[in-house]
């Protein structure tokens, strides 16, 4: 389960990047499968318009579309658990649904983002720069 965080760090050559490339390869291999949310897709899009442009965005989507990623759907379920999450802990919106996902699912969430730590008792998280 990725949050936004793994995918930048992948793709701006940031720490974690070599555990995100060998996430990918296994996940290519059918060792494994990459899961996200839709919602923390919307949050690498937006980051990548705001900091590289939107030209540079669409070379890098075009990219990212290519790793072997499920996007999941936002259903009502999944906002009210991400809604629940957010009024207990000091997290993202985004980060909330990463969260919801990996605990509807049983999943490791798999980033170096700092706001996850108020959420480590909940949900199994492998961290990207520990």
């Amino acid at each position: 389960m990725l949050d936004s965080f793994a995918i930048l760090a992948l793709i701006q050559n940031e720490p974690g990047k070599e555990t995100i490339a060998e996430l990918v390869e296994r996940a290519e291999a059918n060792e494994s499968t990459l899961l996200m949310s839709l919602i923390n897709w919307g949050e690498i899009l937006y980051t990548l318009e705001r900091e590289q442009g939107v030209e540079r965005l669409a070379k890098l989507k075009k990219a990212i579309e290519e790793f072997p990623i499920s996007l999941t759907e936002v259903t009502r379920t999944r906002v009210e658990s991400a809604a629940h999450i957010k009024s207990q802990h000091r997290v993202s919106y985004a980060d909330a649904f990463a969260i919801a996902l990996a605990q509807e699912l049983g999943a490791t969430i798999v980033t170096g983002d700092p706001e996850f730590k108020s959420v480590e008792q909940q949900v199994p998280i492998l961290w990207l720069n520990p």
